[in-house]
């Protein structure tokens, strides 16, 4: 049974993602972003507990889209900025050590986007 526990612990901390994924599959968005920003980055148990908290707390505060119709300049301004608190949140949980995995994974992220951050 103990070999078990690791295994369903795993499957229960993959499983957010994959349901962000489900419900996103193109693979972009912000739980697309997030799995980008964590790649590498081995979280403790508490640690995790504390990026669903704060990925929970700015989900609530999104502004909803029409589909089909893109968003407005200022939703878009509202949506950096709270990905933006967002990614200075998350960071603030993390380890020096983790903190340089994930400040990599977010300069990559940015290089890849048109027009920076």
């Amino acid at each position: 049974m103990r070999l078990h526990r690791p295994l369903l612990f795993a499957a229960l901390l993959a499983l957010p993602v994959s349901l962000a994924y489900a419900q996103n599959p193109s693979g972009r968005g912000p739980g697309r972003r997030m799995e980008r920003l964590l790649k590498n980055v081995t979280l403790t148990p508490e640690q995790q507990a504390k990026v669903d908290s704060i990925q929970t707390h700015y989900r609530e505060q999104m502004p909803s889209f029409t589909p089909g119709s893109p968003p407005d300049s200022v939703t878009r301004e509202k949506v950096r900025g709270l990905f933006r608190h967002q990614v200075e949140d998350i960071r603030a949980v993390l380890t020096a050590d983790q903190q340089k995995v994930f400040d990599t994974n977010l300069a990559e992220l940015r290089n890849g986007r048109r027009g920076g951050p």
